[in-house]
């Protein structure tokens, strides 16, 4: 009986035997295509990385020298009074705002222009200066959008008739937001309206709840020409408020106030020392 199963196993084993060697060999080349065709798409993933960084670094290169000729070309525009009339300057300062509001402040560039308007005889005068005060509302509009997007906003209405009424000021409204954890309380008034200007001054007071039970106040002049990437209060917790002037006529003024981090401000904005240090310091919070 024990020879009859050997016999069985052997018979067996010899079945077998070249089928192991060609499973082996099936295993040994299968791991071989499937190590080949891992490194090939390896390959070709970087491969095509490498493409497209350089690509997209050629694009930048080719575009940062498209703007910094416009830019060249635009800014002389300026610095050469006679050569050039009302028209030109003012499609100049269009190119110049809408391509780089981003990283520049226009304010003095708006108020040159808008200086020379008025002291201009041109007919057309009154045209010139509702386009210079619509493209400002329209960089305005452009910044907020990006600025509400990331942060917190609220708007206020301002009635002349009451601020006439009022002694010392006009307060408005206060409001609450909360941004990234940090709630603070925001408070406006109206010291002063000059029409002629198109020009509001006011006072922002910002108190920051379960810190602090002092506001931190500033006063400061808000027309058309000031942008909020650019035109802003430093906070704690390197955090920026801004406020905007959407609309101002005979009757009153509409206001928006943007609560937004202080990484949207502005490309000149440099980061100070305090800053770093509270950076470091929240950062070292949250591990």
């Amino acid at each position: 009986m024990e020879n009859k199963e050997k016999d069985l196993w052997d018979k067996m084993a010899i079945i077998l035997h070249p089928l192991n060697g060609l499973l082996t060999a099936l295993a040994v080349g299968l791991l071989g295509y499937y190590t080949t065709t891992i490194l090939r798409q390896n390959e070709t993933r970087q491969t095509n990385e490498r493409i497209y960084t350089e690509l997209m670094s050629s694009r930048e290169q080719a575009e940062s020298g498209l703007r910094k000729d416009m830019f060249l070309s635009i800014i002389q525009t300026f610095f050469r009074p006679e050569s050039a009339g009302l028209e030109a300057k003012m499609l100049n300062l269009e190119m110049l705002a809408y391509n780089f509001h981003e990283s520049l402040n226009l304010k003095p560039l708006f108020g040159h222009m808008d200086r020379q308007i008025t002291a201009s005889t041109d007919p057309e005068k009154t045209g010139y200066v509702n386009r210079l005060n619509q493209v400002a509302r329209e960089i305005s509009t452009r910044q907020l959008v990006l600025l509400e997007q990331v942060g917190k906003k609220f708007g206020r209405t301002v009635d002349f008739d009451k601020f006439r009424a009022s002694r010392g000021g006009l307060e408005l409204e206060p409001e609450k937001l909360t941004l990234d954890n940090t709630e603070r309380e925001f408070m406006l008034s109206v010291l002063e309206v000059n029409l002629q200007r198109r020009e509001l001054t006011l006072e922002l007071g910002v108190r920051t709840l379960r810190e602090s039970s002092q506001p931190q106040r500033r006063s400061f002049h808000l027309g058309y020409y000031d942008f909020p990437m650019i035109d802003n209060t430093r906070l704690s917790r390197d955090q920026r408020a801004a406020v905007v002037l959407n609309q101002l006529d005979e009757g009153g003024a509409d206001l928006t106030l943007v609560y937004f981090p202080g990484s949207y401000a502005s490309l000149k904005e440099k980061v100070s020392y305090d800053e770093v240090v509270e950076r470091l310091r929240v950062l070292s919070e949250g591990q």
